[in-house]
């Protein structure tokens, strides 16, 4: 019998595909997902006891729709029809008569109408940890870092325009597929991101959450190229988080990590899935990604990296994505492949673009170059720079700790 941790997550693990399910035979978000949480916790409570079904997302579509069923004959709100389509399909056979290709067809109608293009790009990460992902308004609203109430008022109001504006719960057409699944893929890459930003400690579930998101999309359609290039490239990228802060919690750069902490595992994975992704084409934004980053992963130390491959990558994606943040990764790869006066004179070129005015990193990048080429006085300065920019705190440690060693070594008359 399974209990314990494990229930929770094959719980979230059948999340999406429930949700999607009640979602289309009620035709309400908000509705699909409160008889779902009532079946998770009517699961959470039964399964210890009785042991976990041999289908657990059948068992809980099915407990949905009758919970479903039962809160629309006490809503009078609800027109007859609508409790009359419930029980209709409530009373027919088991889930399990439902075709694999209509399970596809509801959950990629249920993520494609969370990254709607009618959602500000914020709504769209946040609806989609709530209706894919399943992680509660309390941890959405963490991960954003407002209060409860305010999250929970922007999740209803998402919810609502999807009802008020006639955001279709379907998949796109054809024809719409590739306009649209940008979206769905940046979602996910930002979910990534906000599990990996720069600050300690790395929110890991959501860096898993992400892949788990990728992974089942890429089930779900396994033709398309740029979902298994972002699939490899969240793989890759978290291959190395074990060695992003050390013991005390310090940011630890790539170019000075262990390597002998990633995860080989992942790093192979990932490899696997950017070749067979380059070979299916057409390329785009996150298979060349993937590529920098298994150049990373791939290498055994820093200095054996190819940073002349990582530089041209870097420009090759300017050409889809085009932004200064790209080219100041550019810099950094032509910095380690040219010289540290190479890097700088592009970092230079971008220090009063607009993008990068609030954006301490570029100080960090310009920092460490003027460090390797001796010139500590200004290396300090754009560290102090940085600074002003009110990093997160694992960035203002890593910072305050780099101007300490810069004192100490300097030599120069002050």
């Amino acid at each position: 019998m399974t209990t314990g941790p494990d229930l929770e997550v094959i719980v979230r693990t059948e999340w999406w595909r429930a949700v999607a399910v009640v979602t289309r035979l009620v035709g309400d978000l908000q509705f699909a997902e409160d008889a779902v949480q009532e079946a998770c916790a009517a699961a959470l409570i039964q399964w210890p006891a009785t042991g976990v079904p041999a289908n657990p997302g059948n068992w809980l579509i099915t407990t949905a729709r009758h919970k479903a069923t039962d809160r629309l004959r006490r809503e009078s709100r609800r027109l007859d029809k609508e409790v009359e389509s419930v029980r209709d399909f409530s009373e027919t056979g088991p889930p399990s008569s439902t075709s694999a290709d209509e399970f596809r067809d509801d959950q990629l109608s249920l993520i494609f109408t969370c990254c709607h293009p009618a959602f500000d790009p914020a709504v769209r990460i946040a609806l989609t940890l709530r209706a894919v992902c399943g992680l509660t308004t309390e941890e959405i609203a963490a991960v954003f870092l407002v209060p409860e109430p305010t999250m929970a008022q922007r999740l209803v109001r998402a919810k609502h325009k999807i009802v008020q504006s006639g955001i279709p719960l379907r998949v796109p057409p054809a024809d719409a597929l590739a306009e649209r699944l940008p979206a769905v893929l940046r979602v996910i890459y930002l979910v990534f991101t906000q599990g990996h930003r720069p600050q300690a400690p790395i929110r890991s579930d959501l860096c898993a959450e992400a892949i788990r998101l990728a992974r089942v999309l890429l089930e779900l359609l396994p033709g398309e190229a740029e979902v298994s290039g972002l699939l490899a490239l969240l793989l890759l990228t978290d291959s190395r988080r074990p060695a992003r802060v050390d013991a005390a919690g310090d940011l630890v750069l790539l170019t000075e990590q262990d390597r002998t902490q990633w995860v080989k595992t992942q790093i192979e994975e990932g490899t696997a899935l950017l070749e067979t992704s380059l070979r299916a084409g057409p390329i785009g934004s996150y298979q060349l990604q993937a590529a920098i980053a298994a150049c990373h992963s791939t290498a055994a130390t820093s200095e054996a990296t190819d940073w002349s491959e990582v530089a041209a990558l870097y420009g090759e994606l300017m050409r889809y994505e085009p932004s200064p943040v790209i080219e100041a990764n550019r810099a950094i790869a032509v910095a380690m492949a040219e010289g540290p006066s190479a890097g700088l004179v592009i970092l230079d070129s971008l220090a009063h673009h607009p993008q990068l005015s609030r954006w301490p990193q570029l100080e960090i990048a310009r920092a460490d170059l003027l460090t390797r080429l001796g010139r500590t006085s200004d290396a300090i300065t754009a560290y102090r720079r940085a600074l002003e920019l009110e990093p997160p705190t694992a960035e203002r440690l890593f910072i305050t700790k780099k101007i300490r060693d810069l004192r100490g070594n300097d030599t120069s008359p002050h």
